[in-house]
């Protein structure tokens, strides 16, 4: 109740808009029961400037584009079917890049092979690459989207290594949609997300998408659309990173606290501990309700 009206209030335990959180306290991190500021795995001492490592925003997002659900929308695709690497002229200049070149993205367990567009839109010391595009199929897949998939070979080097390659970029096609045989762009952009290892935040367990990555111009065995993954790397950084949570359970034997948003919230029995089995799964009889 405020001033004698009743109020929803905030989604915390106290309905209010909580500076001091007594849930961090009760599920192990009292250091930030208070805001605080927390270097990241991309703080600027983390970063060497001498070997080319700079911060990439890969979460960056073209104003056409709607996160990566924009792959049917053959309009707004056509205006915007690429996704360069935006790049500062004074961070071109020091690896001799220009607008149009390749550029290979090396990030923790891989690379990434783009074109560079120089700009003053961008922040001197970091650079961004476009979420939206990179969609890719196999020749034997399902055909699938034809206005915004590549299509690519995918080799594994047997220890670990998995190196894919653009064989073609988007063609026009015959459909009952006459607009898809006036397709003129031909390509489909790359597919970055799969070179970043995954980096789960120790506090709430989300996914940390920003990435340090080695810059330096392609070379001559490079193609555009290039990606390769060490999956054995990738399961190494994986478990650096879980060293740094601190487990559940929390107070009465939660995995995570009731009152957390989610977009389709289980009930309430799957947050405990004493009702799930040691695969995940709920015991019989547990969340008929």
């Amino acid at each position: 109740m405020v001033d004698g009206k009743a109020v929803e209030g905030f989604p915390t335990p106290s309905r209010k808009n909580e500076f001091f959180s007594k849930t961090m306290i009760e599920w192990g991190w009292p250091e930030y029961a208070l805001p605080t500021y927390i270097k990241s795995h991309i703080h600027p001492e983390t970063l060497d400037k001498s070997k080319g490592e700079y911060v990439l925003v890969p979460t960056f997002r073209l104003p056409t584009l709607i996160h990566s659900r924009s792959g049917n929308a053959k309009w707004l695709y056509e205006i915007s079917n690429r996704n360069p690497v935006w790049m500062h002229p004074e961070d071109a200049r020091k690896f001799n890049l220009k607008t149009g070149d390749l550029v290979k993205m090396n990030t923790d367990i891989g690379y990434f092979v783009d074109k560079v567009w120089v700009t003053e839109g961008m922040k001197p010391g970091v650079v961004a690459c476009s979420h939206h595009l990179g969609r890719w199929r196999r020749p034997e897949d399902q055909t699938g989207n034809r206005w915004a998939t590549n299509t690519v070979s995918i080799k594994n080097d047997g220890k670990g290594g998995w190196k894919m390659s653009t064989i073609s970029g988007i063609k026009p096609f015959e459909s009952k949609d006459k607009d898809s045989s006036r397709i003129f762009w031909s390509d489909g952009g790359v597919h970055q997300n799969i070179t970043f290892p995954v980096h789960p935040d120790p506090i709430s367990g989300m996914h940390c998408w920003h990435q340090r990555v080695r810059i330096e111009k392609a070379g001559p065995e490079d193609k555009y659309g290039d990606i390769f993954v060490d999956t054995n790397k990738s399961m190494e950084i994986y478990r650096e990173w879980l060293k740094m949570t601190r487990p559940a359970p929390g107070p009465g034997g939660l995995r995570r606290p009731l009152w957390f948003k989610r977009a389709l919230r289980p009930v309430d029995e799957t947050y405990y501990f004493e009702n799930m089995t040691e695969n995940g799964t709920l015991k019989p009889g547990v969340g008929n309700k």
